[in-house]
């Protein structure tokens, strides 16, 4: 049984584990630093076993009127596969249903990742920007 809550306040080294385990090796560089932006976060849902061990992480960006940017869903490695992400998304986009934007970033299609992402938000109900006459922009990401 896995049960989804929001948190606002986290252990160091239960979230290194679980971004280590999906090799996000840029946010397990300053695992404080990560931790310090999901305390600073619009809404934070994680999900637990009944164990208590953390199985995954959702967090937002959002203004709660307007825009809900979807900043990290993970899971952890071990548990891909049985539902974990899209209970964490559904609940984000239930919360959300009220902004006119929802979105998020994810490694592009052609990346080792990206070709599981992109089937996985497709099932989701969610589409590509440009698919809606709408483009993203960002700075270049460096090696931080």
């Amino acid at each position: 049984m896995v049960s989804i809550a929001q948190e606002t306040s986290f252990d160091e080294a239960e979230i290194f584990q679980l971004y280590d385990s999906v090799g996000w090796q840029p946010w397990t560089r300053d695992i404080a630093r990560v931790c310090r932006s999901l305390v600073n976060s619009h809404l934070v849902l994680v999900a637990r076993d009944e164990d208590g061990r953390l199985l995954g992480l959702a967090r937002t960006v959002s203004d709660d009127e307007l825009v809900c940017y979807v900043q990290e869903l993970l899971v952890d490695k071990r548990f891909h596969g049985q539902g974990i992400g899209r209970q964490l998304l559904e609940r984000l986009k239930e919360r959300y249903a009220h902004c006119r934007y929802f979105m998020l970033t994810t490694d592009h299609e052609s990346t080792p990742e990206g070709a599981a992402n992109h089937a996985f938000y497709r099932r989701m109900g969610l589409i590509e920007h440009h698919e809606q006459g709408l483009s993203a922009f960002g700075l270049r990401v460096g090696n931080s």
